[in-house]
């Protein structure tokens, strides 16, 4: 089952989630806030796998909420402004649902977000062979056999794949990371994660990936030096 927040400074809309949880479930809600600094300090020690945001808070927007949060909580935006859809999507929200919503609407963003937990939490990583990502407006499916490496852009990561267009994603390496199999993949920098299997060699604090008779050279960050030595060590 998912646990899940809801955020909004309108008691009425927080009754209304309230009340289409108790009917849906897949879905836990445990607490709702009409002040984001208080969704903040209870998301900081209870962590939930959903929260469902409201986009316009005298405060911060739900937006810009989001975007300061460390944790990897999917997110529904609600709102009564369209307008907001895209910039939405653009970070990686499950779905975006315009008040007011039915409860068959709402029934809908709980199934595409018990979806896509149930993915990210598959204890078995290493035997998925592929993972989903949102850019271009559209749900790309990446095959991770694919990746040559990962390139963090701020809020951004750039998909660097074998045979293909770079694919950029509005998300982050922390996010990331955390999705693919951690014996295929490792952080080696606070800009690049890389297949272990495409590195070439390495010298001088940096990692060498071969890739079409070019010679890729990803640097390694210090606080990530151990981490990459160790396993990359000789046999």
């Amino acid at each position: 089952m998912i646990k899940a927040i809801a955020i909004d400074d309108e008691p009425p809309a927080l009754k209304i989630i309230e009340t289409f949880c108790a009917q849906n479930e897949n879905i836990q809600l445990e607490k709702t806030f009409s002040k984001p600094n208080d969704a903040l300090k209870y998301i900081n020690n209870y962590p939930v796998d959903l929260i469902f945001l409201d986009i316009q808070m005298p405060s911060i927007s739900g937006i810009d909420f989001y975007k300061s949060l460390e944790t990897e909580a999917m997110v529904i935006f609600t709102t009564a402004y369209g307008e907001y859809a895209v910039e939405g999507f653009n970070l990686n929200a499950v779905d975006f649902l315009l008040k007011p919503f039915t409860q068959e609407r709402f029934n809908q963003a709980i199934a595409k977000a018990t979806e896509y937990h149930n993915h990210i939490t598959n204890d078995d990583k290493s035997r998925q062979p592929f993972l989903f990502i949102r850019a271009d407006y559209s749900l790309i499916k990446i095959n991770i056999n694919e990746i040559i490496y990962l390139e963090g852009l701020n809020d951004y990561v750039k998909f660097h794949l074998e045979n293909q267009k770079p694919i950029i994603a509005r998300m982050t390496l922390k996010m990331l990371i955390d999705r693919l199999p951690s014996s295929e993949f490792i952080r080696a920098h606070r800009s690049y994660i890389v297949p272990i299997k495409k590195i070439n060699y390495i010298r001088n604090r940096i990692i060498h990936i071969e890739e079409n008779d070019k010679d890729i050279e990803i640097p390694i960050g210090k606080s990530y030096e151990d981490e990459v030595l160790a396993v990359c060590k000789p046999n």
